[in-house]
Protein backbone atom coordinates (compact mmCIF):
# COMPACT_ATOMS: atom_id res chain seq x y z
CA UNK A 1 0.00 0.00 0.00
CA UNK A 2 0.97 3.52 -0.54
CA UNK A 3 2.52 5.49 2.57
CA UNK A 4 3.82 2.30 4.35
CA UNK A 5 5.43 3.17 7.06
CA UNK A 6 9.51 2.03 7.40
CA UNK A 7 8.56 -0.83 8.48
CA UNK A 8 10.96 -2.76 7.14
CA UNK A 9 13.38 -0.67 9.85
CA UNK A 10 11.40 -0.45 13.02
CA UNK A 11 8.89 -3.64 12.42
CA UNK A 12 11.76 -5.76 12.36
CA UNK A 13 14.05 -4.17 14.62
CA UNK A 14 16.84 -1.59 14.45
CA UNK A 15 20.02 -2.80 12.82
CA UNK A 16 23.34 -2.16 15.00
CA UNK A 17 24.26 0.20 12.43
CA UNK A 18 21.41 2.69 13.38
CA UNK A 19 22.18 2.20 16.76
CA UNK A 20 26.02 2.99 16.45
CA UNK A 21 24.92 6.56 14.83
CA UNK A 22 25.90 9.55 15.91
CA UNK A 23 24.06 12.51 16.35
CA UNK A 24 25.78 15.61 14.02
CA UNK A 25 24.23 18.44 12.46
CA UNK A 26 24.94 18.85 9.03
CA UNK A 27 25.67 22.37 7.00
CA UNK A 28 28.31 23.04 9.63
CA UNK A 29 31.43 24.94 9.02
CA UNK A 30 32.51 27.67 6.79
CA UNK A 31 32.70 31.60 8.00
CA UNK A 32 29.44 33.36 8.34
CA UNK A 33 28.23 36.13 5.64
CA UNK A 34 28.16 39.37 6.92
CA UNK A 35 25.77 42.51 6.69
CA UNK A 36 22.68 42.40 3.44
CA UNK A 37 24.26 39.04 2.18
CA UNK A 38 23.68 37.66 6.09
CA UNK A 39 19.75 38.84 5.62
CA UNK A 40 19.32 37.63 1.86
CA UNK A 41 20.93 34.27 3.08
CA UNK A 42 18.27 31.35 3.08
CA UNK A 43 19.20 28.12 5.32
CA UNK A 44 19.56 25.11 3.65
CA UNK A 45 17.30 22.69 4.70
CA UNK A 46 16.37 18.80 3.91
CA UNK A 47 12.97 17.07 4.87
CA UNK A 48 13.09 13.39 3.99
CA UNK A 49 9.73 11.53 3.18
CA UNK A 50 8.25 8.22 4.96
CA UNK A 51 7.41 7.16 1.49
CA UNK A 52 6.36 8.77 -2.38
CA UNK A 53 5.08 12.28 -2.38
CA UNK A 54 1.39 12.12 -1.47
CA UNK A 55 -1.52 14.48 0.08
CA UNK A 56 0.16 13.45 3.69
CA UNK A 57 3.03 15.55 2.12
CA UNK A 58 0.85 18.54 0.60
CA UNK A 59 1.57 20.67 3.72
CA UNK A 60 4.93 20.30 2.75
CA UNK A 61 5.31 21.15 -0.85
CA UNK A 62 2.66 24.23 -0.49
CA UNK A 63 5.30 25.66 2.30
CA UNK A 64 8.02 25.39 -0.09
CA UNK A 65 6.63 26.53 -3.55
CA UNK A 66 4.49 29.40 -1.66
CA UNK A 67 7.42 30.63 -0.24
CA UNK A 68 6.29 30.27 3.22
CA UNK A 69 9.34 28.07 4.12
CA UNK A 70 11.54 31.19 2.74
CA UNK A 71 9.93 33.71 4.82
CA UNK A 72 11.56 31.88 7.79
CA UNK A 73 14.30 32.04 6.25
CA UNK A 74 14.80 28.76 4.46
CA UNK A 75 15.83 26.79 1.25
CA UNK A 76 14.05 23.27 2.01
CA UNK A 77 14.67 20.59 -0.22
CA UNK A 78 11.98 17.59 -0.12
CA UNK A 79 13.58 14.06 -0.50
CA UNK A 80 12.64 10.58 -1.03
CA UNK A 81 13.86 8.14 1.94
CA UNK A 82 17.08 5.78 1.65
CA UNK A 83 16.89 2.29 2.00
CA UNK A 84 17.33 2.54 5.78
CA UNK A 85 14.01 5.05 5.68
CA UNK A 86 12.97 8.65 7.07
CA UNK A 87 14.09 7.73 10.56
CA UNK A 88 17.57 7.16 10.27
CA UNK A 89 18.19 9.49 7.95
CA UNK A 90 16.91 12.33 10.49
CA UNK A 91 18.53 10.63 13.63
CA UNK A 92 21.64 10.61 11.78
CA UNK A 93 21.47 14.69 10.33
CA UNK A 94 21.61 13.18 6.63
CA UNK A 95 18.64 14.87 6.97
CA UNK A 96 17.39 17.86 9.32
CA UNK A 97 13.58 16.81 8.95
CA UNK A 98 11.28 13.80 8.02
CA UNK A 99 7.64 12.57 8.17
CA UNK A 100 7.27 9.47 10.50
CA UNK A 101 4.77 7.92 12.33
CA UNK A 102 4.23 7.36 15.89
CA UNK A 103 4.76 3.54 16.70
CA UNK A 104 8.08 4.15 14.38
CA UNK A 105 9.26 6.97 17.17
CA UNK A 106 7.97 4.54 20.10
CA UNK A 107 9.80 1.59 18.31
CA UNK A 108 13.00 4.07 18.40
CA UNK A 109 13.50 5.40 21.18
CA UNK A 110 12.84 2.14 23.02
CA UNK A 111 16.10 1.33 21.02
CA UNK A 112 17.84 4.45 22.02
CA UNK A 113 17.24 6.69 19.21
CA UNK A 114 16.27 9.77 20.63
CA UNK A 115 14.33 11.27 17.41
CA UNK A 116 11.14 13.76 18.64
CA UNK A 117 8.08 14.47 16.97
CA UNK A 118 7.41 18.13 16.21
CA UNK A 119 3.94 18.10 15.07
CA UNK A 120 1.07 15.94 14.26
CA UNK A 121 0.49 15.78 10.34
CA UNK A 122 -2.99 14.50 10.96
CA UNK A 123 -4.92 14.68 14.04
CA UNK A 124 -6.62 11.09 14.12
CA UNK A 125 -5.84 7.83 13.28
CA UNK A 126 -7.31 7.01 9.58
CA UNK A 127 -6.23 4.04 8.74
CA UNK A 128 -8.24 0.53 8.27
CA UNK A 129 -8.62 -2.73 6.87
CA UNK A 130 -10.09 -2.64 3.62
CA UNK A 131 -11.90 -5.54 1.56
CA UNK A 132 -13.55 -5.62 -1.68
CA UNK A 133 -17.45 -5.04 -0.79
CA UNK A 134 -18.42 -8.19 -2.54
CA UNK A 135 -15.98 -10.48 0.25
CA UNK A 136 -18.33 -9.55 2.86
CA UNK A 137 -15.64 -8.68 5.16
CA UNK A 138 -17.70 -5.93 7.50
CA UNK A 139 -16.21 -6.14 10.51
CA UNK A 140 -13.44 -7.66 12.45
CA UNK A 141 -14.77 -10.79 13.15
CA UNK A 142 -15.58 -11.58 9.68
CA UNK A 143 -11.52 -11.66 9.29
CA UNK A 144 -11.97 -15.23 10.50
CA UNK A 145 -11.19 -17.76 7.48
CA UNK A 146 -9.79 -14.37 5.44
CA UNK A 147 -6.62 -14.19 4.03
CA UNK A 148 -4.74 -10.78 5.03
CA UNK A 149 -1.51 -9.26 3.06
CA UNK A 150 0.55 -6.72 4.66
CA UNK A 151 4.31 -6.27 4.77
CA UNK A 152 5.28 -8.65 7.44
CA UNK A 153 5.59 -6.55 10.76
CA UNK A 154 4.89 -8.08 14.25
CA UNK A 155 2.21 -4.95 15.40
CA UNK A 156 -0.05 -6.40 11.88
CA UNK A 157 -1.09 -9.76 13.38
CA UNK A 158 -1.60 -7.63 16.87
CA UNK A 159 -3.51 -4.93 16.14
CA UNK A 160 -5.50 -7.69 13.77
CA UNK A 161 -5.98 -9.44 17.28
CA UNK A 162 -7.20 -6.62 18.96
CA UNK A 163 -9.97 -5.56 16.59
CA UNK A 164 -11.09 -9.18 16.31
CA UNK A 165 -10.94 -9.32 20.31
CA UNK A 166 -13.24 -6.58 20.40
CA UNK A 167 -15.85 -7.86 18.07
CA UNK A 168 -15.59 -11.43 19.57
CA UNK A 169 -13.48 -13.13 16.53
CA UNK A 170 -10.16 -15.19 16.93
CA UNK A 171 -7.20 -14.50 15.09
CA UNK A 172 -5.47 -17.69 14.52
CA UNK A 173 -8.13 -18.18 12.41
CA UNK A 174 -6.66 -15.65 9.86
CA UNK A 175 -4.38 -16.35 7.31
CA UNK A 176 -1.66 -13.59 7.59
CA UNK A 177 0.94 -13.09 4.45
CA UNK A 178 2.94 -10.77 3.65
CA UNK A 179 3.15 -9.45 0.19
CA UNK A 180 5.54 -6.38 0.62
CA UNK A 181 4.60 -3.24 -1.75
CA UNK A 182 2.16 -5.06 -4.05
CA UNK A 183 -0.79 -2.71 -5.31
CA UNK A 184 -4.07 -3.40 -3.50
CA UNK A 185 -6.24 -3.79 -6.26
CA UNK A 186 -4.35 -6.53 -8.04
CA UNK A 187 -3.79 -8.21 -4.84
CA UNK A 188 -7.11 -8.56 -3.49
CA UNK A 189 -8.11 -9.77 -7.20
CA UNK A 190 -5.28 -12.38 -6.84
CA UNK A 191 -3.61 -13.19 -3.73
CA UNK A 192 -6.02 -11.97 -0.90
CA UNK A 193 -8.88 -11.03 0.80
CA UNK A 194 -8.02 -8.10 2.79
CA UNK A 195 -5.25 -5.53 3.59
CA UNK A 196 -4.38 -2.41 6.21
CA UNK A 197 -4.98 1.54 4.30
CA UNK A 198 -5.03 4.89 4.35
CA UNK A 199 -8.25 5.72 3.09
CA UNK A 200 -7.32 8.94 2.05
CA UNK A 201 -5.13 7.57 -0.77
CA UNK A 202 -6.16 4.07 -1.28
CA UNK A 203 -9.81 4.06 -0.47
CA UNK A 204 -10.06 7.74 -2.57
CA UNK A 205 -8.68 5.54 -5.54
CA UNK A 206 -11.55 3.19 -5.03
CA UNK A 207 -14.26 5.64 -5.13
CA UNK A 208 -12.74 6.92 -8.41
CA UNK A 209 -12.76 3.54 -9.76
CA UNK A 210 -16.09 2.76 -8.97
CA UNK A 211 -14.64 -0.42 -6.68
CA UNK A 212 -16.84 -0.08 -3.36
CA UNK A 213 -14.90 -1.50 -0.31
CA UNK A 214 -15.75 -2.53 3.15
CA UNK A 215 -13.32 -0.30 6.04
CA UNK A 216 -13.18 -1.13 9.28
CA UNK A 217 -11.62 1.55 11.11
CA UNK A 218 -8.64 0.83 13.87
CA UNK A 219 -10.48 3.98 15.83
CA UNK A 220 -14.21 2.35 15.81
CA UNK A 221 -12.55 -0.27 18.09
CA UNK A 222 -9.99 0.51 19.84
CA UNK A 223 -8.98 4.58 21.58
CA UNK A 224 -5.57 2.95 22.05
CA UNK A 225 -5.30 2.52 18.43
CA UNK A 226 -6.11 6.46 17.87
CA UNK A 227 -2.51 7.26 17.17
CA UNK A 228 -0.78 10.33 15.37
CA UNK A 229 0.32 8.75 11.57
CA UNK A 230 1.84 10.56 10.61
CA UNK A 231 3.84 13.28 12.25
CA UNK A 232 7.12 15.41 11.46
CA UNK A 233 10.30 14.49 13.25
CA UNK A 234 13.75 15.81 13.82
CA UNK A 235 16.34 14.61 16.26
CA UNK A 236 17.06 15.81 20.23
CA UNK A 237 20.63 16.97 18.94
CA UNK A 238 19.09 19.44 16.61
CA UNK A 239 16.44 20.67 19.48
CA UNK A 240 19.14 21.60 21.59
CA UNK A 241 22.08 22.98 19.34
CA UNK A 242 19.41 24.75 17.26
CA UNK A 243 15.95 25.27 18.46
CA UNK A 244 15.84 28.29 15.65
CA UNK A 245 15.96 26.49 13.17
CA UNK A 246 13.09 24.08 14.33
CA UNK A 247 11.06 26.53 15.05
CA UNK A 248 11.57 28.18 11.58
CA UNK A 249 10.72 24.58 9.93
CA UNK A 250 7.71 23.94 11.99
CA UNK A 251 6.09 27.33 11.37
CA UNK A 252 6.77 27.32 7.94
CA UNK A 253 5.10 23.94 7.46
CA UNK A 254 2.43 25.03 9.68
CA UNK A 255 1.24 27.76 7.41
CA UNK A 256 1.80 25.16 4.55
CA UNK A 257 -0.85 23.04 6.21
CA UNK A 258 -3.13 25.77 7.27
CA UNK A 259 -3.23 27.00 3.37
CA UNK A 260 -3.89 23.27 2.27
CA UNK A 261 -6.62 23.10 4.99
CA UNK A 262 -8.36 26.42 3.67
CA UNK A 263 -7.97 25.56 0.35
CA UNK A 264 -7.85 21.91 -0.93
CA UNK A 265 -7.84 22.64 -5.00
CA UNK A 266 -5.16 25.00 -4.87
CA UNK A 267 -3.16 23.18 -2.60
CA UNK A 268 -3.73 19.90 -4.76
CA UNK A 269 -2.62 21.93 -8.01
CA UNK A 270 0.54 22.54 -6.32
CA UNK A 271 1.51 18.97 -5.40
CA UNK A 272 0.57 18.31 -9.09
CA UNK A 273 2.76 20.92 -10.37
CA UNK A 274 5.55 19.62 -8.37
CA UNK A 275 4.91 15.96 -9.19
CA UNK A 276 3.85 15.54 -12.22
CA UNK A 277 4.09 11.50 -12.16
CA UNK A 278 0.99 11.38 -9.55
CA UNK A 279 -2.18 10.62 -10.86
CA UNK A 280 -3.64 14.26 -10.77
CA UNK A 281 -7.62 12.74 -10.27
CA UNK A 282 -6.39 10.97 -7.56
CA UNK A 283 -4.58 13.81 -5.74
CA UNK A 284 -7.63 16.69 -6.21
CA UNK A 285 -9.95 14.08 -4.49
CA UNK A 286 -7.70 12.93 -1.80
CA UNK A 287 -7.09 16.70 -0.91
CA UNK A 288 -10.43 17.22 -0.65
CA UNK A 289 -11.24 14.31 1.43
CA UNK A 290 -8.27 14.30 3.60
CA UNK A 291 -7.80 18.74 4.17
CA UNK A 292 -10.69 18.64 6.97
CA UNK A 293 -8.69 16.12 9.03
CA UNK A 294 -5.13 17.61 9.35
CA UNK A 295 -6.71 19.74 12.38
CA UNK A 296 -9.92 18.13 13.03
CA UNK A 297 -10.74 18.79 16.69
CA UNK A 298 -7.30 20.01 17.86
CA UNK A 299 -7.04 23.63 18.41
CA UNK A 300 -4.69 24.00 16.21
CA UNK A 301 -2.40 22.39 13.29
CA UNK A 302 -0.09 20.09 14.60
CA UNK A 303 -0.67 20.03 18.25
CA UNK A 304 -0.20 16.24 20.11
CA UNK A 305 -1.70 15.05 23.10
CA UNK A 306 0.56 13.17 25.74
CA UNK A 307 -2.35 11.33 26.52
CA UNK A 308 -2.31 9.45 22.93
CA UNK A 309 1.33 9.01 23.03
CA UNK A 310 0.67 7.20 26.54
CA UNK A 311 -2.37 5.23 25.59
CA UNK A 312 -0.61 3.64 22.26
CA UNK A 313 3.13 3.00 23.87
CA UNK A 314 0.83 0.88 26.72
CA UNK A 315 -0.85 -1.00 24.00
CA UNK A 316 2.45 -1.79 22.34
CA UNK A 317 3.98 -2.71 25.67
CA UNK A 318 0.99 -4.93 26.62
CA UNK A 319 1.35 -6.83 23.16
CA UNK A 320 4.70 -7.66 23.32
CA UNK A 321 6.19 -5.24 20.72
CA UNK A 322 8.05 -3.15 23.30
CA UNK A 323 11.25 -4.15 25.56
CA UNK A 324 10.65 -1.24 28.14
CA UNK A 325 8.32 1.54 28.66
CA UNK A 326 8.33 4.93 26.81
CA UNK A 327 9.06 8.08 28.56
CA UNK A 328 6.47 9.78 26.40
CA UNK A 329 6.93 13.44 27.57
CA UNK A 330 9.99 13.12 26.18
CA UNK A 331 8.81 11.44 22.53
CA UNK A 332 6.55 14.70 21.21
CA UNK A 333 6.57 18.53 21.51
CA UNK A 334 4.51 21.28 21.04
CA UNK A 335 6.75 23.70 21.89
CA UNK A 336 7.78 24.80 18.33
CA UNK A 337 4.09 25.22 17.18
CA UNK A 338 3.02 28.34 16.43
CA UNK A 339 0.75 30.32 18.81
Amino acid sequence: MLHKRNKTLWGRGLTAAVLAMTLTLAGCGGSEPEGEEAQKELKKVKVVLDWTPNTNHTGLYVARDNGFFEKQGLDVEIIQPGQDGADAMVASGDAEFGVSYQESITMARIAGVPIVSVAAVIQHNTSGFASPKEKGIDSPKKFEGQRYGGWGAPVEESVIDALMQADGGDVSKVDIMSIGDSDFFAAVERDIDFAWIYYAWTGVEAELRGEELNMVYLTDYSDKLDYYTPVLVTNEERIKSDPELVKAFVAGAAEGYRFTIDNPEDAAEVLIKAEPDLNAELVRASQKWLSPKYQDDAPRWGEQKLSVWENYAGWMLEQGLLEGELEAEKAFTNEFLPQ
